[in-house]
């Protein structure tokens, strides 16, 4: 996976007006990672998030777990999902995440006070909620994570959470 062909196409010509991350995500406090969103298009986002060394996940040199690179990928596509909702002048369902294929760290953890650079860009989309996102995490002109990410925007919600619980 490479930053060029995630930025190639974040620059399809069909950019979408952003806003605050806040009024994209839900996340709220210490579970919102992200900081700004960059640029949007139909197809990708970037949106960007610092490595803070005193957060909740800081190790004990305030870096950021290589593992919470799976969260920033997760909520860039959401922050995705809710801008297109958004420009379609409506709201994004709540989604969750399914997993990821290859999900690739490059180092082991990303350094205190480092802005990170989060791109995903759709590759598929199911009629039936189904989704799956190219996504990588760069910083100082390097890939530090990639994955191919799964997601699920079930119709029904509720039901499905409650299904998950009597299955």
């Amino acid at each position: 996976m490479h930053a060029v062909s995630l930025i190639d196409a974040l620059h399809d010509g069909a950019d979408i007006p952003v806003g605050n991350v806040t009024d994209v995500l839900p996340h709220r406090g210490t579970m919102l990672l992200l900081d700004a969103i960059e640029r949007c298009s139909a197809t990708g986002i970037e949106v960007t998030a610092i490595a803070r060394r005193d957060a909740w996940y800081a190790d004990g040199n305030g870096a950021m777990p290589a593992w919470i690179g799976i969260e920033l990928m997760a909520q860039a596509i959401a922050a995705h999902v809710g801008l297109l909702a958004a420009h379609a002048g409506g709201r994004a369902k709540p989604g969750v995440l399914l997993g990821a294929n290859r999900y690739v760290a490059h180092r082991p953890a990303f350094g205190a006070d480092t802005v990170l650079r989060i791109m995903a860009r759709e590759l598929l989309r199911g009629d039936e909620g189904h989704g799956a996102y190219e996504c990588a995490i760069h910083a100082e002109g390097a890939c530090f994570a990639e994955a191919v990410v799964k997601v699920y925007q079930p119709d029904d919600f509720q039901s499905f959470i409650e299904g998950s619980f009597n299955s």
